[in-house]
């Protein structure tokens, strides 16, 4: 569908999102602007409300830069139609941006997901192109840009993440030019080709470029936005550099992959109790030989169907056999209100349940398959039950599952994985069994290859992999990313924080 079945956006839908320079400035020398804030709320046994902070290498990896510097975070606090006054948690000082239903609908899953996302992923699903959720994203990124101009002090550094907020940079750039501002994008950036489709192609150019720096997280996405800030804006870069029209300022393009807490899952994976649970899932699986796992969210982008066909041919050939082998597929819940993800989630259980009604015995089931998400220590635990990790989406900025499975493995070196080359982890796991996804027989080759590699071999290739991750781990990641940004936030000295309480989780209002 495109912008042409759109209905026409009001007038007043149509103006022109503008962030208005703060009256006064901030004080907050550090602040990263996210669609998320980096703690959820939850709920105790006794019914008192707390914050928590989230899992993910993002808020690992800058959590201690932001308490020393006694930085703030801007994000969506995770409520729709909930507004929530500034607070102070895990030492950060936290700025929750409101989002009503009907933004979320526009905005997100519109906009964000049902746009960038399958336009930004090589149009594995035909994106939609609407205005009236350009409309909003223009919006939803001009109050986050507000947000964050209100908070940040004279001269600091703000480092802008991900799809969801390209407009960003440019938006507050124009309030606030004393800021020096990064932007990073964790999903690839698409071929010139591809991203013309995008009718506000431009918009989206000059939202970026708003940034001192921009990150990728490979090469080959660096070159891509470059060759398209030439195709569309007329601009030719110099050695990644950008000059802005207007102005004399160079934004410059750079590679920096993201990566884990290196030190946090090798910790895991030594802990008796993790080791424990190890062994209890092969146990519940019936001791086969070899154990496969796959590890995504539900999401297209995946190739879980891809895996699940060749897993399924290699049954119907007799190269694996049911008891000797085992596939545990991990299909966390992702964007479940999007038609596309609903009509994934049939699909793909729909194929499960064909493979185990023609396989499965009474005592071994060929597929086990677990629509959840797991903490990290049972996330772990199955790394290191798993003989074989199977990571091959279609199209993936990065994959940290990849590289979580390296580390975990690092220290018994018994582990095996077979990799797509079209996730960004495959620059760096190069010792990976790699594989062209779209291929069904090459892929059936890749997973019979990682069974029959001997011991030796996988030990040497881990044991690669795994000291690859520990010296480019999410910290180098961080650190590298803002030394070129050329911000030192080293001897920033923290400010006061005040903890927030029941009544701050609690406070409801108007969005």
């Amino acid at each position: 569908m495109n912008s042409t079945s759109d209905p026409a956006p009001t007038a007043s839908a149509t103006r022109t999102a503008h962030v208005s320079a703060p009256d006064g400035t901030g004080e907050h020398d550090f602040v990263v602007v996210a669609n998320r804030l980096p703690v959820d709320r939850v709920t105790d046994a006794d019914g008192t409300l707390r914050w928590r902070r989230s899992p993910g290498g993002l808020v690992t990896a800058l959590a201690p830069i932001m308490q020393r510097s006694g930085g703030a975070w801007v994000g969506w606090h995770g409520a729709p139609g909930e507004k929530l006054e500034e607070f102070d948690e895990d030492g950060i000082h936290q700025v929750p941006v409101p989002l009503s239903a009907s933004e979320l609908r526009l905005y997100y899953e519109g906009f964000s997901n049902s746009t960038l996302w399958p336009l930004y992923h090589d149009v594995i699903v035909p994106p939609e192109f609407h205005r009236t959720w350009w409309v909003a994203y223009r919006e939803i990124n001009a109050r986050f840009a507000r947000a964050t101009a209100a908070v940040a002090a004279p001269g600091a550094t703000v480092w802008v993440q991900d799809y969801q907020l390209q407009l960003v940079p440019k938006m507050l750039r124009d309030a606030r030019p004393d800021l020096t501002i990064g932007f990073f994008d964790h999903i690839p950036f698409p071929p010139a080709e591809i991203f013309a489709q995008l009718p506000w192609r431009k918009r989206i150019l000059e939202g970026l470029l708003g940034a001192d720096l921009i990150g990728f997280q490979r090469a080959s996405d660096t070159a891509n936005f470059l060759n398209s800030v030439r195709s569309f804006l007329g601009i030719t870069p110099r050695r990644g550099g950008v000059q802005v029209p207007g102005s004399d300022r160079i934004s410059r393009a750079e590679t920096h992959p993201i990566s884990i807490d290196a030190e946090k899952i090798e910790n895991l994976a030594k802990d008796p109790a993790v080791q424990d649970r190890a062994a209890q899932i092969r146990r519940e699986l019936g001791n086969p030989e070899t154990v496969l796992l796959g590890v995504d969210r539900l999401d297209y982008t995946k190739g879980i169907r891809h895996r699940l066909k060749a897993y399924a041919e290699l049954l119907e050939d007799g190269a694996v056999k049911v008891g000797q082998a085992g596939l545990i597929q991990i299909a966390s819940p992702s964007r479940e209100k999007v038609d596309s993800y609903q009509q994934l989630r049939e699909e793909v259980e729909g194929t499960v349940g064909r493979i185990n009604g023609e396989y499965d015995s009474l005592s071994h089931t060929a597929v086990r398959y677990l629509h959840h998400s797991y903490p990290v220590e049972e996330m772990v635990a199955l790394y290191l039950a798993a003989d074989i990790l199977l990571v091959t989406p279609l199209r993936d900025g990065m994959n940290l599952v990849a590289k979580e499975y390296a580390s975990a493995r690092g220290a018994d070196g018994n582990g095996r994985l077979v990799l797509s080359e079209f996730a960004g982890a495959a620059d760096q796991l190069k010792q990976a069994v790699i594989v062209n996804p779209h291929d069904i027989d090459g892929l059936k080759a890749a997973i019979m290859e990682a069974i029959n590699l001997s011991r030796k071999e996988a030990k040497r290739r881990m044991g690669l992999m795994s000291r690859s991750v520990q010296q480019n781990d999410v910290n180098r990641w961080s650190k590298d990313f803002l030394e070129s940004l050329g911000t030192d936030l080293g001897g920033a000295r923290p400010r006061a924080a005040r903890p927030a309480t029941a009544e701050d989780a609690g406070k409801q209002g108007r969005s």
